[in-house]
């Protein structure tokens, strides 16, 4: 009777996905060989952009240069957008195992109430009632173990479609995760083209001046070369609500955390001017506020660790600004907020560097796995809104992500940094580490003007 009423649970939940598995296959093959063709041109067009950057700087080779990058970017789009049906897809699948497992829930749930009900009478029967019945004992003991039975099997497959409903809704929510980080990344994606296409015609403007003209192209170059004075009253941008500082400051934090680190200063200000750029987390957020239906910060991953951050600090963690969810074009909501100060942390992740702890259901500040206070000799607990302690816990995740000084190494650190190790290597996301090395470059040249080298 149990393997019965199991199996014909397992075939009924079977039996509708199985008879559209054909359409959904084919749809889906078709998806990732796109994708896969996609993601194929990208790293042919990385490799031309690689070889590009190696030649010496022409008019001719930069211009090709940024319609190479602009081709990249394209593609990257089209990979994305091509990823994120493949997840809208899923997601709809789910919902709709879902649907028919909740009411097949309910239905299984109706029948182990009559069963209960009347196992309860059964097992109110008193001797007496059992003889007045004109029942014998071994009738009474043959429908009690029947019910018994029946109602064992009941619940065992009531608990195996529980539990397929829970792994199946946090399939669902990880999905979910999964679209809004690739809508994200899209959407910085769409910006980076953007500023590559704002590059082109500035490049075409300056083509027009200089007539098509190497040497003249090359005297340009030289003129637009910023001056150690020029340097000293630029200012640099950070997240967080702090506002831009002089850009000596950032050259003297980001050479201090680069010197208890390893990582290069150059690295330390690419990462956060690029970021600060994209202004992809700066937001006038507080902890309890609400954007579409739920909290800001993640109330679960977050939260617990903010607010011991915020005792230990002593600010206050319902009016301290973090950053807000990211929004779509169309007001749609996308992920979580909560990263703080200028390099952007979220809570848990400045956990991971300013000694938090868990323990339970809750996190304590455990002043020997501070590593910022460490390195820093500070007196005090490390500080997310500190620019100082910003900088050097950008630099601790970039040496974590394994920055050393080499091309590959630091350019796979900000990969890391940016989408993870698992999306450093996905070549829709290689444009973010270009860019990254980009600015290194420019700024290692900066940072020597800067100081006479």
């Amino acid at each position: 009777m149990r393997c019965f009423v199991i199996g014909l649970l397992f075939v009924l939940v079977c039996v509708p996905m199985r008879l559209q598995a054909e359409t959904e296959a084919e749809r889906r093959e078709r998806l990732e060989s796109q994708l896969d063709k996609v993601e194929q041109q990208i790293i042919a067009q990385q490799k031309l952009v690689s070889e590009k950057r190696e030649e010496r700087q022409t008019l001719e080779r930069d211009l090709e240069l940024i319609d190479s990058e602009v081709r990249q970017a394209q593609l990257g789009i089209e990979a994305r957008s091509l990823a994120i049906s493949q997840l809208t897809e899923q997601i709809g699948d789910k919902e709709a195992v879902i649907d028919i497992l909740t009411e097949r829930l309910a239905k299984q749930r109706t029948s182990m109430a009559e069963l209960i009900r009347e196992t309860n009478t059964t097992d109110d029967f008193s001797m007496v009632e059992i003889l007045l019945g004109n029942r014998n004992f071994s009738e009474f003991f043959t429908d009690a173990d029947r019910f018994m039975a029946i109602k064992e099997s009941l619940n065992e497959s009531l608990a195996a479609l529980e539990q397929i409903r829970r792994d199946t809704e946090e399939q669902k929510m990880s999905l979910i995760e999964k679209q809004e980080t690739e809508a994200e990344l899209k959407r910085v994606q769409e910006l980076e083209k953007r500023s590559i296409e704002e590059q082109e015609a500035r490049k075409a403007a300056i083509l027009a001046e200089t007539r098509g003209e190497e040497a003249a192209y090359q005297q340009l170059l030289e003129a637009q070369q910023k001056t150690a004075a020029q340097l000293r009253a630029q200012l640099f941008a950070l997240l967080g609500g702090g506002g831009p500082i002089p850009f000596p400051e950032a050259v003297d934090l980001a050479q201090n955390a680069s010197a208890l680190t390893g990582v290069p200063a150059s690295l330390i200000l690419a990462i956060l001017e690029q970021e600060s750029a994209y202004g992809s987390n700066i937001g006038s957020c507080v902890m309890g506020d609400v954007s579409a239906g739920r909290d800001i910060m993640h109330p679960d991953r977050d939260k617990p660790v903010f607010l011991v951050i915020a005792d230990t600090l002593g600010f206050d963690a319902a009016t301290q600004q973090v950053s807000c969810p990211l929004r779509r074009s169309d007001g749609t909501r996308i992920g979580w907020g909560g990263a703080m100060g200028p390099s952007q942390f979220i809570p848990s992740t400045w956990a991971i560097f300013g000694g938090y702890v868990e323990s339970g259901n809750s996190y304590t500040y455990v002043q020997s796995r501070d590593t910022i206070r460490r390195l820093l000799k500070k007196s005090g607990p490390s500080n997310p809104f500190s620019n100082q302690d910003a900088f050097l816990a950008t630099a601790l995740l970039l040496r974590d992500n394994g920055a050393d000084g080499s091309y590959y190494s630091d350019r796979t650190a900000a990969l890391r940094y940016y989408a993870g190790w698992g999306g450093a290597n996905n070549p829709e996301n290689a444009f973010y580490g270009d860019g990254v090395m980009k600015r290194k470059a420019r700024l290692e040249g900066e940072i020597r003007t800067l100081q006479g080298g």
